[in-house]
């Protein structure tokens, strides 16, 4: 089949690399304009000898006319940030599917997957969909679910489980289309949840909060945009973690919340509201990450105060 992928970074370059791996011609690719490091996407469709474009808006009439010159049976989003209009989507023969990660309509936006681990979720998954000028909302093809273990982070969850599945799933969703096998059924509204950007107000650590709902921020920012509180006035990113939940008054008996209770091989504990965050990975605002222990913490400092 000819396909034209919309997307970028590496999930648009597993995309673009695993169509041309089983034969499938590439017959466009459009990317975002770049605002920093190269764009894996952009660079492997370069080097593929696939026209490569970098529209600032695919709601302009030379993205429209780029995509028809493509003459591509199915186009496929493949982590778009961009907004992409029905006229766009609708110009391949087949129209055009979107990867998301979630089971939609559950976590519509784009911070879906640290949503679902900071929500407590024990599953999440991913979907593929009919895209519309509704945010996530369009009729769904496709949707494959993977667990949330106790310990995974939003890198363990996206890399290990997530990624791979999804750029399986768009080649799957990609054939029953073409093939005419692809019913799309509305998702179901009363089910429906949108959440917006992690940023710095979401992802602020609030010790008096119980510990599974900080541990389980501290795992959905890990590894960006990183869970902070403060210490005299500096900002400190926590990452890799573990809980410790209080078992009796003893434990917890004397000890202020955010107060740092404990320091050694392991990493540095903190008292948080029923138990102890244990920290082996952190950095301070503008470094670089670091063991906990190399911070230069102290034993009775007070975070977040």
């Amino acid at each position: 089949m000819r396909v034209a992928i919309i997307g970028q970074q590496d999930f648009g370059k597993a995309t673009l690399d695993a169509f041309l791996k089983r034969g499938d011609t590439v017959a466009a690719v459009f990317c975002a304009p770049e605002k920093g490091r190269p764009d894996p996407l952009r660079l492997a469709a370069e080097a593929a000898g696939v026209p490569t474009y970098q529209f600032a808006k695919l709601t302009e009439p030379e993205a429209q006319a780029a995509l028809q010159a493509a003459k591509a049976d199915v186009g496929v989003m493949a982590y778009v940030t961009q907004f992409v209009p029905q006229d766009f989507c609708n110009i391949p023969t087949f129209g055009t599917i979107q990867f998301h990660p979630s089971l939609l309509p559950l976590h519509r936006g784009a911070s879906s997957m640290s949503w679902s681990i900071i929500l407590g979720r024990t599953e999440t998954g991913l979907s593929i969909f009919r895209p519309t000028d509704g945010l996530d909302e369009g009729p769904v093809i496709l949707r494959r679910a993977v667990p949330i273990e106790a310990e995974d982070t939003l890198g363990s969850l996206y890399f290990g489980k997530i990624f791979p599945l999804g750029v399986a799933a768009l080649l799957e969703t990609a054939d029953l289309v073409v093939a005419g096998k692809a019913p799309a059924l509305a998702q179901y509204e009363p089910d429906a949840g949108y959440e917006g950007i992690i940023r710095d107000a979401e992802s602020q650590i609030h010790w008096a909060r119980h510990v599974d709902q900080t541990f389980n921020l501290i795992r959905g920012c890990n590894p960006a945009p990183g869970a902070w509180t403060t210490l005299d006035g500096r900002k400190l990113f926590l990452f890799e973690c573990r809980k410790r939940i209080a078992r009796t008054f003893a434990e917890v008996k004397g000890k202020k919340i955010g107060q740092i209770v404990d320091i050694g091989a392991a990493g540095v504990t903190i008292h948080g509201q029923g138990g102890f965050i244990e920290v082996q990975r952190l950095r301070w605002d503008g470094g670089k990450k670091i063991s906990a222990t190399e911070a230069g913490l102290t034993v009775g400092a007070i975070l977040g105060a």
